[in-house]
């Protein structure tokens, strides 16, 4: 008989691998939910996320707020913060993670350090493997107060995802969104093309 699968089970799926960085994201979610009850079907949930780093997986996989239907936002500030809306009564929640001294967690950062700079020997790269999963493990398990804090929020609606035709790049050759084209001496080329300008320096 096939067990259907738990939840953090359908986000190690999405990610590839157990990690801290997914378990954060997968108790914010955890914090969503208890909120919204419900995830995303047709972008009437937005996540708007503040990190690139693996917890964002975590809610693509399990919120349903993803960059492909465009109610997933993402802003370069490097935070561990993230907010979500619901559009039919523009409610808000903010949720930031509670930073709690850990040993555990201390002891795996300094071994880290080893590994990822080739130091590390055979022991202290199974010590990495069994003091990560002690800290997952005690992250999956802590009261869901001690890790997340849940704030109300007002905040603008971001509109949903619109659909632009394509034109095509005259350097490339490539179709771009038209929102997104820029014009190079007179004619219409992709972002990338158009990092090309010199202003005629270097050219023979």
């Amino acid at each position: 008989m096939c067990m259907e699968k738990t939840l953090w089970e359908q986000a190690v799926d999405f990610h590839g691998h157990r990690c801290m960085g997914l378990v954060l994201g997968y108790r914010v979610v955890e914090a969503a939910r208890q909120v919204f009850g419900e995830r995303d079907v047709d972008e009437e949930i937005v996540a708007i996320v503040e990190n690139d780093n693996c917890s964002i997986d975590a809610i693509q996989a399990l919120m349903g707020c993803t960059l492909g239907k465009g109610n997933l936002i993402y802003k370069d500030y490097g935070k561990q913060v993230y907010t979500f809306i619901r559009r039919k009564d523009k409610k808000a929640i903010r949720i930031t993670l509670v930073d709690r001294p850990d040993e555990n967690r201390d002891a795996v950062r300094n071994i880290r350090k080893k590994v990822v700079s080739g130091n590390a020997s055979a022991v202290e790269k199974e010590l990495l493997k069994t003091k990560n999963e002690e800290l997952i493990a005690n992250y999956l398990s802590r009261p869901l107060g001690e890790v997340c804090q849940i704030q109300e929020v007002d905040t603008e609606i971001p509109e949903k995802a619109r659909l632009f035709p394509s034109v095509t790049c005259t350097s490339c050759g490539e179709k771009v969104m038209e929102p997104r084209a820029r014009l190079r001496d007179g004619q219409v080329v992709c972002i990338p093309c158009s990092e090309e300008y010199t202003r005629g320096w270097g050219i023979a």
